[in-house]
């Protein structure tokens, strides 16, 4: 498969999903995968969907449904894989950046 380049405005034309910078830049998270971290802008994204909704708590905190099986799918690896990947964001076993809640 053959890709051309962009010419003028052509890279406007895609869409993107959004990958805070702190993520790679900061020391903190330098022990998070790369792919933990693109899960994360797959929820970002999705985020963005659960507050043109209404969808939030108590508190006022938008939150957002993602099934096992369509991170998976997103993501194109095993359910075992997206549970670890979960758990290095969540705030139980990983860096804190979710809070999961069944």
């Amino acid at each position: 498969m053959q890709f051309d380049y962009f010419y003028g405005n052509e890279a406007e034309q895609f869409t993107f999903y959004r990958i805070p910078k702190l993520l790679i830049s900061s020391p903190k998270f330098k022990t998070v995968s790369d792919s933990a971290k693109l899960l994360y802008g797959l929820m970002l994204d999705r985020m963005g969907l659960s507050i043109r909704n209404g969808w939030f708590d108590e508190q006022g905190r938008a939150y957002i449904f993602y099934k096992l099986n369509d991170i998976e799918e997103d993501m194109n690896c095993s359910i075992g894989k997206c549970v670890k990947l979960l758990a290095e964001l969540d705030t139980k076993k990983g860096i804190g950046l979710i809070e999961r809640i069944k």
